[in-house]
């Protein structure tokens, strides 16, 4: 009787493997979703450094009391100036939208800003990326939604606009003002 290898069951036993994962991936409650490990824990800190001539964010910032939206940008990122309007209007509505510029020079980002208008009421300057790794931060921009106590509440990745926004950063912004009291 010929002895068959276990070699030939390898084949099937992967692709077994992979079938459960992709099941078990598909049976999530929304498959689209990037879940972040920041979500319910405090956020990381924050650069030390500022942009010259714009308030500078602090840690103080984010435990204030008060829902801040946290955009991290720069000014060489095409999606970043498709949202810029988008976090003006934010800010011209009386949300706290800070920023923190990072992987950027900081004279293109000042004039970036001076050109197109400052929304943020606090800038940390994070020219090396290093505070980004921190907070999880891949590619900008991502936005994340920081209660008053400095816990993180929502990350969004990609620009504020379009679709995706309408109906994933949209809700998640009012169900935490609505927490809030905003």
């Amino acid at each position: 009787m010929a002895r068959l290898s276990p070699l030939v069951m390898l084949p099937p036993a992967i692709f077994a493997g992979l079938a459960a994962m992709f099941f078990w991936g598909m049976q999530r409650e929304n498959p689209d979703e990037l879940r972040s490990v920041f979500i319910g824990k405090p956020a990381p800190a924050l650069p030390q450094e500022g942009l010259a001539d714009f308030p500078r964010l602090t840690d103080a910032d984010l435990i204030s009391g008060e829902l801040t939206i946290v955009n991290f940008w720069a000014s060489w990122c095409p999606p970043c100036r498709a949202e810029h309007p988008r976090l003006l209007e934010m800010q011209a509505e009386g949300l706290r939208v800070a920023g923190v510029n990072f992987k950027d020079r900081e004279g293109d980002a000042t004039d970036y800003l001076g050109d197109e208008g400052n929304p943020f009421f606090g800038i940390a300057f994070d020219p090396a990326g290093r505070y980004a790794i921190d907070w999880g931060v891949t590619a900008p921009p991502e936005t994340f939604i920081v209660d008053g106590d400095g816990t993180i509440l929502f990350k969004f990745v990609g620009p504020l606009v379009g679709s995706d926004y309408e109906q994933r950063f949209l809700p998640a912004l009012e169900d935490a003002r609505a927490k809030a009291g905003n």
